[in-house]
């Protein structure tokens, strides 16, 4: 697929209808890739270009921070619909096991897409499944993520605890600690860029408590500080998983993760729905963020993530749209609704502001991901953009066009820009045949589930 490259210039992206941060009501400049400058009201800039967003909301591009793209195939599996986790997982490990690489290539692609459409410029995925076939999974996602021009933060996943050692995928899914290390540090010395404006990244990402052994996270995490790496996980998501770390290690799950070397300024949790207050203390001390899936925890009925508790203990908190049956969409504009929704119905109306999932979407989400060059409008940053115009039905009325780009239900992008590049013009990511897409990716559906 083409991309839509440009030289560098200076854009006025001119008088945007919502979204300016105080001192640029008459919009901001852009030079190349760089956010150059705030455009005050009544200023006009020196530009080689102009942008009118008189009817546009601009966010700063979204940045979604926990995601499985491959699942995109398993939407809405029957076998697994309407169980919990562990029962869930354990239906679709087999399915999983058979995919093939064009399988996975289209999966890819689909979720990258929809993401994009929605206003993410920055994804984070989680793989952690790598079936005979496909050990290169990883490099397939930041192809299809560069020929998009999305931003990629790619976790290399892991399992090695199967069903025969105790635990809950079967040996087809997982891998030996030998065979996973030596990957990671492939990938990094491949893919990994460093320093402002960079399109890949890579983590180390083991599955999770009940997937994964103690030596391989321990491992993993000195890994991560030989080649100065994020790490990733799930923790805390259900109170199954808390019990399965009781039985099986004695321990809860942080104190677990904690004494593997995994409670520090590099991690970044997913879901971190059940933590006490003292290990809530404990992670911000420590410099631990969390990725809140508000509709994964909803679907599932894992729990409410205490978003507020968090923050006050200084725990970075970030949203994630999560895979396929914890959410069943990769739409990051949507799951800033879902995120005030759920706040408010946990711990009512003081829980959250409409503008706080703009913050968790963005500066919060930045600071997951190790990234301050990316999550705001602000000069010397990355020009990553999100625009919105509010001419459908459901925000005929609106008074503020910010609030009602939440409370409404924005679902949809007019236009994404990542480091200055357009990258979805007119609702439309340009060069990509959207109904071949969904054709290819709903045939190779249907080849995965028929087995």
């Amino acid at each position: 697929m083409n991309t839509l490259d440009v030289k560098a210039m200076r854009l006025w992206i001119k008088q945007p209808l919502a979204g300016m941060p105080a001192g640029a009501e008459g919009g901001i400049v852009l030079d190349g890739q760089i956010i150059a400058a705030y455009v005050a009201a009544g200023e006009q800039p020196v530009a080689d270009e102009v942008f009118d967003a008189g009817e546009h909301v601009v966010l700063p591009g979204l940045i979604n921070t926990h995601h499985h793209f491959y699942q995109t195939l398993t939407r809405a599996y029957a076998p697994a619909v309407d169980k919990k986790l562990f029962d869930w997982l354990v239906a679709l490990y087999p399915v999983w096991a058979r995919m093939t690489k064009p399988e996975f290539r289209l999966a890819c692609r689909l979720a990258l897409a929809e993401l994009l459409l929605s206003g993410c410029t920055t994804a984070a995925d989680h793989h952690y499944v790598f079936p005979e076939g496909l050990p290169d999974a990883i490099d397939i996602e930041l192809q299809e993520a560069a020929a998009l021009g999305i931003r990629a933060v790619l976790c290399r996943g892991s399992m090695d605890l199967s069903t025969e050692d105790g635990g809950l995928p079967p040996p087809s899914v997982t891998q030996s600690i030998d065979t996973i290390l030596a990957d990671g540090e492939r990938l990094a010395r491949t893919w990994h860029q460093r320093g402002p404006g960079t399109m890949s990244q890579i983590a180390l990402a083991p599955c999770s408590p009940f997937s994964v052994t103690g030596a391989l996270m321990r491992e993993t995490a000195l890994q991560a500080e030989n080649l100065d790496l994020r790490l990733h996980t799930h923790l805390a998501e259900t109170d199954d998983e808390n019990e399965f770390c009781l039985q099986k290690y004695g321990k809860r799950p942080l104190d677990y993760l904690e004494d593997l070397g995994w409670v520090s300024n590099r991690a970044w949790f997913a879901h971190g729905i059940h933590f006490t207050g003292e290990e809530i203390h404990r992670m911000g001390m420590a410099g631990c963020c969390v990725a809140h899936c508000p509709s994964s925890n909803m679907l599932l009925g894992s729990g409410i993530c205490p978003v507020s508790a968090l923050e006050q203990a200084g725990v970075a908190v970030g949203l994630g749209v999560d895979g396929s049956a914890s959410n069943d969409g990769s739409n990051m504009i949507q799951e800033l609704r879902q995120a005030l929704l759920l706040a408010r119905a946990g711990r009512g109306i003081g829980a959250a502001k409409f503008s706080d999932p703009i913050r968790w979407a963005t500066q919060g989400s930045a600071r997951c991901l190790g990234r301050d060059d990316i999550g705001a409008i602000t000069p010397g940053l990355q020009a990553d953009l999100a625009f919105f115009k509010l001419d459908e039905p459901r925000f005929s009325g609106a008074g503020d066009p910010l609030a009602a780009l939440i409370t409404c239900g924005a679902h949809r992008a007019d236009r994404v820009m990542v480091g200055g590049i357009w990258r979805v013009i007119d609702g439309a990511i340009p060069g990509l045949d959207m109904p071949a897409l969904l054709a290819a990716h709903n045939a190779a559906s249907r080849r995965l589930r028929a087995g």
